[in-house]
């Protein structure tokens, strides 16, 4: 799995190895290690520094299990989504399973699971208090996990400029996938609107981009693995998808790049409960797909930044909606999405080479 946070057990070269600690720092100090004393210091490296935090059960570091006892979390702008039942979308937004209330006490799942909340809920507590408390439960220890990897991340970086190799070294900062942090009420991801579908991408390349530039292209981190190759000065394999980000790096987006992405769920069923979906994303409009419920959402994001209200049946949008129809089609027959996600056939044994 995704390993525990204290004293994982972690595989190396095939062999299971038991570690004392906290797994953000010992990946820490695995990867420094690594970069002092098991490498070739008169050839470049490539170094893969993926931790396990934040994922579930959010349990903070030693460093910063108090973090945040002294205040509230603000709680984000659509916290509320769920008190009008996702009225303006559809069965998908309304049946997922990854709400506050969905967050597990101690023991829920199995005894001695310390569960999402690691305590039980007080008694006494109206309906409102305790969905706020449950929030705050979650965002801080949330939180606290992130926390440690700014330390931790800050130790490599550190490293890097004590030693010079800062100035000749590539560094991208990333995650798997966005993540609702109490918006519309949930907590996880999978859905394809904007909170899980966005991630961070923070690249430092000293004497190639522009420290403080902004780049606000279209990227997928189906382009990563072609940009590290084309850093390198490495050919490119034609089935691989994705593009070279290298000339938006240095600040000249080509002018044919991507305008749209292709998304795909099939985890169902699966875990909170999210349909299976898939859609088209543009520099303004969004349109996603439900085929076990034969459903549409699409939203228009520069009049609604928060996704709540579906314009999919609006007849204004109808002209847009006949071009994303048309725009997911070509996405999901060039990707060679056939739809047998859950067979065999995935994923598709002969991929096109993306077009940008």
């Amino acid at each position: 799995g995704q390993g525990a946070y204290y004293d994982p057990v972690m595989i190396e070269m095939g062999k299971r190895r038991k570690h004392k600690g906290y797994t953000t720092d010992i990946i820490t100090d695995i990867t420094l290690d690594l970069l002092k004393n098991k490498r070739d210091k008169d050839k470049p490296f490539f170094v893969m520094y993926h931790h396990k935090a934040p994922h579930r059960n959010w349990q903070p570091g030693p460093k910063h299990k108090t973090l945040y006892d002294d205040r509230d979390i603000p709680v984000p702008e659509t916290f509320d989504d769920d008190k009008t039942g996702y009225a303006d979308r559809g069965t998908a937004a309304r049946a997922q399973k990854m709400s506050m209330k969905d967050l597990r006490e101690p023991g829920q799942r199995r005894p001695g699971d310390l569960g999402d909340l690691k305590v039980p809920v007080p008694k006494g507590l109206t309906p409102e208090q305790e969905r706020m408390w449950r929030y705050q439960r979650y965002i801080k220890d949330y939180l606290r996990c992130i926390a440690s990897v700014d330390d931790n991340v800050g130790r490599v970086l550190d490293y890097l400029d004590e030693t010079g190799l800062a100035d000749n070294t590539v560094v991208f900062y990333t995650s798997d996938q966005g993540f609702f942090l109490g918006d519309h009420n949930w907590f996880d991801k999978r859905f394809m609107y904007e909170e899980s579908l966005r991630m961070p991408l923070l690249v430092r390349w000293p004497g190639h981009i522009k420290p403080g530039s902004i780049n606000t292209n279209m990227v997928l981190n189906l382009d990563f693995a072609e940009t590290f190759l084309a850093i390198a000065g490495q050919p490119i394999p034609k089935d691989m998808q994705g593009c070279s980000l290298l000339p938006l790096l240095e600040g000249h987006a080509p002018a044919d790049w991507r305008r749209s992405m292709y998304y795909r769920y099939y985890e169902m069923p699966g875990p909170h409960s999210v349909h299976k979906q898939y859609g088209v994303r543009t520099e303004r409009y969004k349109l996603i797909y439900f085929p076990d419920l034969d459903e549409w959402e699409m939203f228009d994001l520069q009049t609604d930044p928060n996704e709540l209200k579906s314009v999919y049946d609006d007849s204004a949008y109808a002209k847009i909606r006949d071009e994303l129809k048309a725009e997911l089609k070509r996405l999901k027959e060039y990707y060679g999405d056939d739809d047998s996600v859950t067979g065999p056939a995935w994923p598709p044994k002969k991929m096109k080479k993306a077009k940008r």
